[in-house]
């Protein structure tokens, strides 16, 4: 395995809407690490995480992820670096009109799979993967929260990702079915996978220890393993 940071930022400033958010921010995150991003609501978790998959563009400082430049990246590319990256959101982000097996097939065809075998193999590999084979014709109204999050997750997994960017993925989960989904994305991070998890739920940090990183007061803190 690679010493190389799989994400590395700069002196980094992020901005919404010509409000600065964060500013000076270094991050170094190697490949296969399990990173918890924590701070409250507005404290730049989600800015943070949108300059990682270039939904918000680099204005200072420096970064790469995936082997992209974050600083160069011209609009054409940003779906190759975006299918290095699995995306999680709190809210699951599945369409309603469809089930979960047209669900995946709308992801892999608009990323460029053509082979019908090929598609269909993957998505009871993912689905496989996540404990939700069963589920492959139902609709999404039909499926718990949990249900919808862990199909989510299968999906961010389609397109054999490198890093995974969960943002509030337990938001609106109870925490049994929270711990389900945690036990979840540890397991793909130890396949391998980095896995950066933007949460305030300080209680499963507790149960499911892992690299911190703060954001707090305009500032991104790191520290190993703790809460301070």
């Amino acid at each position: 395995m690679s010493n190389e940071p799989i994400i590395k930022l700069d002196t980094v400033s992020v901005y919404q809407r010509n409000k600065r958010v964060l500013e000076n921010v270094d991050l170094d995150i190697k490949n296969g690490e399990f990173v918890y991003l924590i701070g409250k609501t507005g404290s730049g978790k989600s800015s943070l995480l949108q300059i990682l998959y270039a939904d918000l563009e680099l204005k200072e400082g420096e970064g790469t992820i995936c082997g992209f430049n974050l600083n160069t990246l011209k609009r054409h590319n940003i779906p190759f670096l975006r299918r290095k990256l699995g995306i999680v959101f709190q809210n699951f982000q599945l369409l309603e009109d469809r089930n979960v097996e047209e669900n995946f097939k709308f992801v892999l065809k608009a990323t460029g799979w053509k082979d019908k075998n090929e598609i269909n193999q993957r998505i009871l590999e993912v689905l496989e993967q996540v404990g939700m084979i069963d589920k492959l014709k139902l609709m999404p109204h039909q499926l718990s929260g949990g249900e919808q999050q862990r199909i989510a997750i299968a999906r961010s997994l389609l397109n054999h990702p490198e890093v995974i960017l969960a943002d509030e993925p337990t938001g609106n989960l109870d925490p049994e079915t929270s711990n389900g989904i945690m036990k979840l994305l540890l397991k793909i991070c130890e396949m391998g996978k980095t896995v950066i998890m933007a949460t305030h739920n300080y209680n499963i940090i507790h149960k499911f220890p892992g690299k911190i990183i703060k954001c707090e007061d305009g500032l991104v803190i790191s520290s190993t393993n703790q809460l301070n």
